[in-house]
């Protein structure tokens, strides 16, 4: 993904305006590591959770115990996008830094089961409130 493609994904959601079906797995990673990289104004950690569950709302979804914002995934998520951008040098693109998250296990969108059991990280409380991994430590603690 390019360092346009990735700023156009990310003004959308920020915008909400991107369109539903464009929001997938590999587009909350471009789109945090853009933050991270070029909104210093944010904090990922603190401000995506609140973004997140308005743009699923703006596109007609719902943020419940069972569909929409989840905290667990979105926390974890923004850790391993930390962890990448630990890794790479100072001055790095978004495309630069996306290259090398998708070259990571985190690009494969099942990656969280090697660290949370299905059950655990798919119930309520872990949608609500971070919910720790419960098979293995993440990586990065």
């Amino acid at each position: 993904m390019t360092d346009e493609e990735i700023e156009r994904i990310a003004l959308g959601f920020c915008a909400r305006t991107l369109p539903r079906e464009e929001w997938t797995h590999m587009a909350h990673f471009a789109t945090a590591l853009w933050l991270m990289l070029r909104r210093s104004d944010l904090v990922a950690e603190r401000d995506m959770p609140g973004m997140i569950a308005a743009y699923n709302e703006s596109v007609g979804g719902v943020n419940s115990d069972t569909s929409g914002y989840h905290e667990t995934i979105t926390q974890a998520s923004l850790g391993a996008a930390r962890a990448v951008l630990a890794g790479q040098p100072e001055g790095v693109t978004p495309e630069e830094a996306f290259a090398a998250l998708i070259a990571s296990p985190m690009a494969h969108k099942d990656w969280l089961f090697a660290y949370w059991s299905r059950g655990r990280l798919m119930s309520a409380e872990a949608r609500r409130a971070w919910a720790e991994p419960d098979l293995k430590p993440l990586p990065w603690t």
